[in-house]
């Protein structure tokens, strides 16, 4: 078992659950939450060299470039609207980085 892979998948899907967890509870909490788990995913998928290892950094470099303005819209202007719709763009580019991450692992073959 590749325990690099079982780290880097948790965070990407701790990222997808944190932002659903701020859709259920509208909090400036819960989108700090989201947003710090975001960061640390992409941090990891920086150093990937896989497959799809651009598009995988790419469509988490999106989220985060919704969620951080989703948290300033939240807490400083306190525009909710805007938060919510900023993150539910980050919640897409996150389901699309778990179907490539879905891919890569069907694409690829470990020998024992």
């Amino acid at each position: 078992m590749d325990w690099g892979k079982v780290v880097y998948v948790f965070f990407s899907l701790m990222s997808l659950t944190s932002i659903a967890g701020f859709l259920y509870e509208n909090s400036a909490i819960s989108l700090f939450i989201a947003a710090s788990v975001n960061l640390m995913s992409t941090i990891l998928k920086i150093g990937v060299r896989n497959l799809l290892s651009a598009e995988l950094l790419a469509s988490s470099l999106v989220a985060d470039l919704h969620l951080i303005p989703a948290f300033v819209f939240l807490v400083i202007i306190g525009d909710d609207t805007w938060a919510m719709a900023l993150t539910i763009g980050a919640l897409i580019a996150n389901i699309f980085s778990m179907g490539l991450v879905y891919i890569e692992s069907s694409k690829q073959k470990e020998e024992y």
